[in-house]
């Protein structure tokens, strides 16, 4: 039977740790220069219809590491934007390739591809969810902490893809998360109200920043205006003021605390320079980490022998 990443939610938790010990193994084999080609032959749609940068270079890098191909679908060059069905389009990749990354807008398109797709499904980003990014994230978190379990992990701004994935890497890890955001953009309802009733951590919603990262051991944030919402940006700038990142905000948090961001960052907004270039800095192995998470996320589920290794 297939197995998709569509959400952090749909994962066990032995299932995630398995995915970031097979992270870090290959990280280690590739800092080594060891080759490990598990998938020679094998191919990736990549399907984008919104821009990027890590994501597209990081899977395409990683396929290539694992001995596969990646194939860039950019949404012109295909027939979906002259609006062939996102099922139509999943069966024919099917036919072709051995697994699907998708970048767009509406989760139900990706849940539609993963719906109607014999292979393999991942998400690359939607609106709604961004699992890939805070899965190489908790992978970072690892790195410089050993881990997550008893920690307290703080999100500063947008309730957006990446809060709601932090919701459900929460719940599923157990870890304390406090995500400050300004009235209005808050994270979804139902993503929220689901880990608060079905977890054993406490993840706590509020508009006090300074609340939110009191005795955090990690700090996060993101843009506060995400592609598609640019005619939001004059708006959104005037509501997030307050929530940014910056020298006087981690000063309530622990003396060791990591800040992380997902990237692209709007310097001077959202997080100022002197934290983003500072030595409570991760940003820039988190960007690393999505290279081995992913390669991790493509070994597991489209290699046949890693399948079968992991009983699937």
């Amino acid at each position: 039977m297939k197995k998709d990443l569509i959400s952090i939610y749909d994962l066990a938790r032995e299932e995630i740790e398995a995915l970031l010990q097979k992270a870090a193994e290959l990280k280690e084999m590739q800092r080594q220069h060891r080759p490990y080609r598990p998938l020679e032959g094998h191919t990736l749609a990549m399907v984008f219809e919104k821009p990027s940068t890590r994501t597209r270079v990081s899977f395409e890098v990683g396929m290539y590491h694992l001995g596969g191909h990646a194939l860039f679908l950019n949404p012109q060059d295909t027939h979906l934007a002259r609006g062939e069905a996102i099922a139509d389009t999943a069966r024919v990749l099917s036919r072709y390739a051995d697994g699907i990354m998708i970048r767009t807008f509406d989760q139900e398109r990706v849940e539609d591809m993963a719906r109607f797709a014999s292979i393999p499904v991942i998400n690359g980003l939607s609106d709604q969810l961004h699992p890939c990014q805070i899965l190489s994230d908790i992978f970072t978190i690892g790195e410089h902490r050993g881990g997550c379990d008893g920690l307290k992990v703080a999100y500063v701004g947008d309730g957006n893809n990446v809060a709601n994935s932090w919701i459900n890497g929460a719940l599923r890890l157990g870890f304390d998360l406090r995500l400050a955001c300004p009235p209005g953009y808050e994270p979804d309802k139902k993503i929220l109200s689901r880990a608060q009733r079905e977890g054993s951590s406490q993840i706590i919603l509020t508009h006090d920043q300074k609340e939110a990262v009191e005795g955090a051991h990690v700090i996060n944030t993101d843009v506060w205006a995400s592609m598609g919402q640019e005619g939001e940006r004059a708006e959104r700038i005037k509501a997030f003021q307050g929530y940014q990142v910056n020298a006087e905000l981690i000063q309530g948090a622990r003396a060791d605390v990591i800040v992380m961001h997902c990237l692209p960052a709007h310097r001077g907004e959202e997080i100022t320079d002197e934290v983003m270039d500072g030595p409570h800095s991760v940003v820039f192995d988190q960007a690393e980490n999505r290279l081995h998470v992913q390669k991790a996320i493509l070994a597991l589920l489209m290699g046949t022998g890693e399948r079968n290794e992991q009983g699937r």
